[in-house]
């Protein structure tokens, strides 16, 4: 059974889209925590687009799950990390001209970078998870790096049609067994719906799903409480076979 954790960016792209101090995503993270959520994922980009320092500094006063912080491998945000301690830090690509992350990290062209960097946080018992395309090679990387954690990007599986939906859901089905059975953990996300995330949640070992855009445009209808509460559902019990 996997868990949810609720990705609360967007709240923050509303609040920067007018510079001002609503809404705001520290209490936000509160009422998905009521609505269920057992983690709360926040991205600081380089260029502050939406998540910004003060935040993840109060989320982490505040947060009562746990905070996973999702960062680009650089000095700068290791820095931010060992200041701020979250529960975990997932490394994620980065490129200032995308609307959202479009891959998984290159794990095997940068081994001996990343290695060092899961070395520094680990020192400080901050495990780091590695957020990469569900390909082997990038997944006996990260057994390299010496990373606790992996985290599968869903965006193929999550953007392709009907016909090729259950190929996708096979990759994903396969790089979880293929991790699991290095000793990594498994957690996956990213384009992740209400009305596509029940087979990734079935998914034998995947400990978690991080998910935030869907639920945030949900909330607008019901509330991000309920929001998260249905989510959190469909996630736990989601039904073993299901026609895209």
């Amino acid at each position: 059974m996997a868990s949810l954790g609720v990705n609360i960016d967007h709240i923050a792209n509303v609040r920067q889209a007018r510079g001002t101090v609503e809404p705001d995503p520290v209490p936000m993270a509160l009422l998905a925590e009521l609505g269920g959520a057992d983690g709360i994922t926040v991205h600081l980009r380089e260029d502050r687009r939406h998540i910004q320092e003060r935040d993840v500094k109060l989320l982490r006063e505040t947060v009562q799950s746990r905070l996973n912080l999702e960062m680009a491998a650089t000095p700068e945000m290791v820095s931010i990390a060992l200041k701020y301690r979250p529960e975990m830090v997932t490394l994620v690509p980065e490129r200032r001209e995308e609307l959202t992350t479009e891959g998984g990290l290159d794990v095997a062209g940068q081994i001996t970078y990343l290695k060092n960097i899961v070395k520094q946080l680990d020192e400080e018992n901050i495990p780091t998870s590695m957020f990469i395309d569900p390909l082997q090679k990038q997944i006996e990387a990260c057994l390299e790096t010496k990373a606790t954690w992996i985290e599968l990007h869903t965006g193929s599986y999550s953007e392709s049609d009907f016909l090729k939906k259950p190929l996708e859901l096979a990759r994903l089905t396969e790089a979880t067994a293929k991790a699991r059975s290095l000793g990594l953990r498994v957690n996956a996300g990213h384009g992740l719906t209400y009305q596509n995330v029940e087979p990734v949640a079935a998914i034998p070992e995947i400990e978690e799903l991080n998910i935030g855009h869907t639920i945030v445009a949900r909330a607008l209808a019901v509330g991000l409480k309920d929001a998260v509460s249905e989510m959190k559902q469909m996630v736990q019990n989601p039904r073993q076979e299901r026609i895209f």
